[in-house]
């Protein structure tokens, strides 16, 4: 079965789901605003490809620290409900439509923590998921991560095992991000395609004759 391998945030999506979820945080009273400011720093560290995501994932995962899965999912929910089912791109619909119809695997690989990702990707019909692993102890967050990051080259190695684990190969594989971040996942797939791509995403998708497309509302 061929795989489509989508990226989530910027892809699907427009906007960043674990940036506006710190936002519905502090809007909530679920974290604190002077947070805001750090992350958005180094959200321009991310798109510059030089974010330490482990810094990263250890300040954003503060609120979290101690809370319950459950409340978290409860959370999750109405932020998924509200803020991010209404940023879904047309686009990104019909694309998955399309795969789903044609018999194709989807795959979702994202950056932002599973316990965003995963029901994100369900309500978007996607069961498969490789997203960066929170921990837990006795149901609840410790506010670290564990395993390999699903992040630049480690979205790689994730995928990796994850073939692996469910005899799939990348032959034929469509690949999707918007990302500088995300290029060795999309060298690592046969047919790429860059979405809303910034000017050093752009010149690599040239020089390696990636498919270019414009998703908007």
């Amino acid at each position: 079965m061929p795989l489509a391998i989508f990226d989530l945030d910027d892809t699907l999506i427009d906007g960043d789901s674990s940036s506006l979820f710190l936002r519905y945080q502090v809007e909530h009273q679920l974290a604190g605003a002077d947070m805001l400011a750090r992350e958005a720093a180094m959200m321009a560290d991310y798109r510059a490809g030089r974010l330490a995501m482990d810094d990263y994932m250890a300040f954003t995962l503060q609120p979290l620290g101690q809370c319950t899965t459950e409340q978290v999912a409860h959370w999750a929910d109405d932020y998924l409900r509200t803020w991010i089912l209404p940023r879904v791109f047309p686009q990104a619909h019909a694309a998955l439509a399309r795969y789903r119809a044609e018999g194709w695997r989807i795959v979702v690989v994202s950056a932002t923590g599973e316990h965003l990702v995963r029901p994100i990707a369900a309500a978007l019909g996607v069961d498969d998921v490789l997203a960066i692993q929170l921990e837990t102890h006795a149901g609840r967050y410790t506010g670290r991560t564990t395993g390999t990051l699903t992040y630049q080259h480690g979205k790689v190695l994730r995928l990796q095992a994850w073939l692996s684990s469910q005899h799939e190969t990348l032959d034929g594989s469509h690949g999707y991000s918007d990302s500088i971040n995300d290029v060795p996942l999309l060298e690592a797939v046969s047919q790429a395609h860059v979405i809303n791509p910034d000017a050093r995403l752009l010149a690599v998708a040239g020089e390696r004759r990636w498919q270019t497309l414009a998703w908007r509302h």
